[in-house]
């Protein structure tokens, strides 16, 4: 059964790897399954016929036989579960795995994702300045005990996870804040995310499905 995939007809970041079909074809790539990207308009995304598949009108989606699902995070636990390649035989390897995908989207992401609103949404605030040294610090308190678990190991728990593949992904909507860089060791593990074959197959198939060059090398 062909995997089809949605996404944005053009990505509010030109096709930097920021939207969130990236995790997705990531995962993809990573287990060496084919898919399809059928692009949606932010207009496409509101009505009725794209809800039936995303309810709240969002990307990306992920289509499979009579199987339809949203949310990246259930998206890429399930590629990984039905291939193999980004979850561990042993069954306690999976769920540490497994909680890392969870830590990723629910204790890192969301102060970055604060972070990133509050530049990009939020900067002609008459508060902005004073909150916003808030916010970063509200992200630090998050990358601070990531890098302490992380140390000097390559992974968060042995080899490359979905865990990985999740928390790399939140982690690239820090590069340029300059707050990363504070952790040298999390900035060496976000190059080594972007330094693996599948992450660079998917960076360059979303980038040419934004500026509509096929991808080379």
């Amino acid at each position: 059964m062909t995997i089809t995939i949605t996404a944005f007809e053009r990505s509010p970041d030109g096709g930097k790897g920021l939207a969130r079909d990236t995790r997705v074809r990531w995962a993809l790539e990573e287990v060496g399954q084919p898919y399809e990207v059928r692009p949606v308009s932010f207009r496409a995304m509101k009505e009725p016929a794209h809800r039936a598949l995303h309810p709240f009108g969002s990307i990306p989606t992920y289509e499979e036989g009579d199987l339809t699902l949203f949310e990246t995070g259930a998206i890429v636990f399930h590629i990984a579960e039905r291939h193999a390649g980004l979850l561990s035989d042993d069954a306690n390897a999976r769920a540490r795995a497994v909680t890392w995908m969870f830590a990723a989207l629910n204790t890192v992401e969301p102060p970055i994702l604060e972070l990133a609103n509050a530049k990009l949404l939020e900067s002609d605030k008459p508060w902005n300045k004073e909150r916003l040294p808030l916010v970063e610090n509200r992200v630090r308190d998050r990358l601070k005990p990531l890098s302490a678990h992380l140390g000097d190991a390559d992974w968060l728990d042995g080899a490359f996870s979905a865990g990985d593949l999740m928390t790399v992904s939140v982690l690239l909507r820090l590069k340029s804040s300059g707050i990363l860089d504070e952790y040298p060791n999390l900035a060496a593990y976000v190059a080594r995310g972007e330094a693996r074959p599948a992450y660079e197959r998917a960076f360059a198939a979303q980038l040419a499905f934004n500026t509509g060059k096929p991808p080379t090398g």
